[in-house]
């Protein structure tokens, strides 16, 4: 883990209030994984909580994250222009781990997508992905072109404006059947992956699920304790030190 200051080399929109920024790093901080996140300043003093972000490309010593428009911090940061210098504490947290899988399932919702991009492209040279990806509609398509690197891509939105109408949890399960999968990996809404724990024990669907939880963080490190999430054990997880990648059995969603 490292605090840089980091260069920016775009910064650019890529669906309805969704940018992603690309930094370009004073050294290089070895193999980033998907489903590790970064603590990004946004440039201005007046938000100093930085914002926690996964990893969608990491080449070298570049790294680009998604961010989606919400508040005043993520509105300034999408206006740093090329050449500006962000803090950037990395990486953080665990990832996908997928060493003892072949056939992956992806479940993925809005900006969830992110994380699970970024472990399809560490692994789709020696791994078969079979995502189902969902979004709000057409104008929240993004970076198709990565999801592409799947062994079979199904895109859905909620209206139907792009894609078939229907939610990625729901699209997976029509297929579930029909795909001999090791794993699944899944990152998105909290309720998309209520939905998803309760959907495959009803249907007894016992493979292995493992998802990435969004949460506000303060610090990213452990210390702040803004992040806890309750375990099925009754205890406590912290999900930037502990996670964010949970088995999804091992957690209340």
């Amino acid at each position: 883990m490292k605090d840089l200051l980091a260069t920016v080399k775009s910064n650019k929109r890529i669906a309805e209030n969704i940018h992603m920024i690309t930094l370009t790093l004073p050294e290089d901080c070895g193999l980033i994984h998907g489903g590790q996140f970064v603590n990004l300043s946004t440039g201005n003093g007046a938000n100093l909580l930085r914002r926690p972000l996964g990893v969608c490309i990491s080449e070298g010593r570049d790294i680009s994250v998604c961010y989606q428009i919400k508040g005043g911090g993520t509105k300034y940061l999408s206006t740093v222009e090329e050449g500006r210098k962000l803090q950037v504490l990395l990486p953080l947290g665990n990832w996908f781990d997928l060493d003892d899988f072949k056939d992956v399932v992806v479940i993925g919702g809005g900006v969830g997508i992110f994380p699970l991009i970024a472990t399809i492209r560490e692994h789709c040279n020696n791994k078969n992905f079979y995502s189902y990806i969902g979004f709000r509609n057409a104008g929240a398509v993004c970076l198709e072109e990565e999801l592409k690197k799947s062994k079979k891509l199904t895109i859905v939105t909620d209206d139907g404006s792009y894609g078939k109408k229907d939610n990625a949890v729901s699209a997976y399960l029509k297929d579930a059947a029909g795909i001999k999968a090791d794993a699944i990996i899944a990152c998105g809404p909290p309720v998309m992956l209520r939905v998803l724990k309760q959907k495959l024990k009803e249907n007894g669907i016992l493979t292995p699920c493992f998802v990435s939880l969004e949460e506000r963080m303060g610090c990213g490190m452990g210390a702040c304790l803004v992040c806890v999430c309750k375990t099925a054990d009754g205890g406590n997880a912290r999900v930037c030190r502990d996670g964010p990648v949970f088995n999804i059995d091992d957690i209340e969603l």
